[in-house]
């Protein structure tokens, strides 16, 4: 390839760049993207979403250690207490469908009471990973999507005894749900 031709391929490079970039802005600008959570996104947006979250989740939480003692009956109350009180509302419990919080949201938050193959995106099929994506999630909230950061308020301990809790959730029935989230006096409170 001659050197003209290499310049002139570089000119249309740049000027392919800066014309996109120019087009970006001008879009960001305009406001004509729909932003109430009441509208999906499209399906190229959506998947560039759930892409960038999923693998930045992964990159960091398959490096967390998960406790030995994660089946405790301590933890799972512990957990309980603190799911039934933070989580249940847009997570869900065994035999809810929705609540006022799930019809409003977007995306919608995965019903956690439900089997791992039965929730979509959360099946991630290997159970240490589920526990360490699970803690990352509860430590670090995810932006844009209603899932707060709990780590500024809850310690390391009581995130594991939420993850405790939602590994056994999906094999809880109404009633041992019921049981395990009674919130005691100040024996069971953080």
């Amino acid at each position: 390839m001659s050197a003209r031709k290499f310049l002139s391929c570089g000119k249309c490079l740049l000027i392919t760049v800066g014309i996109a970039i120019v087009g970006g802005v001008a879009f960001l600008y305009s406001g004509l993207y729909p932003m109430g959570a009441d509208v999906p996104h499209n399906a190229l947006t959506y998947w560039g979403l759930e892409t960038l979250r999923e693998r930045s989740i992964e990159r960091v939480a398959s490096k967390i250690e998960v406790p030995n003692d994660m089946n405790t009956s301590a933890r799972l109350l512990r957990g309980g207490a603190d799911y039934n009180d933070m989580c249940a509302s847009c997570h869900l419990a065994p035999n809810k469908k929705q609540s006022d919080f799930t019809l409003g949201l977007y995306p919608s938050p995965p019903n956690l009471s439900l089997a791992r193959d039965e929730v979509g995106h959360a099946n991630h099929g290997d159970e240490l990973y589920s526990q360490q994506r699970h803690f990352w999630i509860i430590k670090h909230g995810i932006k844009a999507s209603g899932m707060p950061a709990w780590g500024p308020s809850h310690d390391d301990q009581r995130i594991w005894d939420m993850v405790a809790f939602i590994n056994s959730l999906p094999k809880l029935s109404p009633e041992q749900y019921q049981v395990l989230t009674a919130r005691g006096d100040s024996s069971n409170e953080h």
